[in-house]
C-alpha cells in the first residue's frame, strides 16, 4: 500500500494539477513544510516568484494560527497575476494550497479544492491523523 504523502501526493496531481489553472499546489505547514508534488509538475518556473510567493505563503500562515480557532476555513490573496488559495485542514495548521492565475474561474477552482480537501482528510482519517 502506498504511503499517506504518496497517496495525498496523488490527489494534488489527479485533481489539481490536472488542470490549466492550477500553477501549483501542496499541502503544507508554515514553512511550506509538508507534501508537494515534483516541481517539474508546477507550471510556474520564475524563481523570483516562487520566492515571493513562498514568504507571502509563510506570513498567511501566521493569520491561519491566529484565526483558525474562530472557524476559519479559507483564505485568499491575490498577488500580481497570480491569485492563492487556502483550504485549511479542520483543526491543524495546514492547508491545501493551490497558486492559480489570476484569469482563472475561481468558482470552478473552489469546487474541486473542496473535492480534493476531502479526499486529503479522507486519508489522514483513514491513518488516524
Amino acid at each position: 500500500m502506498d504511503s499517506r504523502e504518496d497517496r495525498i501526493s496523488k490527489i494534488l496531481e489527479e485533481n489539481l494539477l490536472r488542470l490549466d489553472d492550477v500553477l501549483a499546489c501542496m499541502v503544507a505547514r508554515k514553512g511550506m513544510e509538508g507534501i508537494v508534488p515534483p516541481s517539474d509538475k508546477f507550471k510556474i518556473n520564475d524563481v523570483g516568484v516562487w520566492q515571493v510567493l513562498q514568504k507571502t505563503m509563510n506570513e498567511f500562515f501566521d493569520i491561519i494560527e491566529a484565526y483558525s480557532s474562530y472557524g476559519l476555513n479559507k483564505v485568499y490573496f491575490e498577488l500580481g497575476e497570480y491569485d492563492v488559495m487556502f483550504f485549511i485542514l479542520p483543526r491543524t495548521d495546514v492547508a491545501l494550497i493551490a497558486v492559480i492565475s489570476s484569469l482563472a474561474n475561481r468558482g470552478l477552482l473552489e469546487v474541486e479544492m473542496e473535492n480534493a480537501r476531502r479526499q486529503i482528510l479522507q486519508v489522514l482519517e483513514e491513518d488516524g491523523q
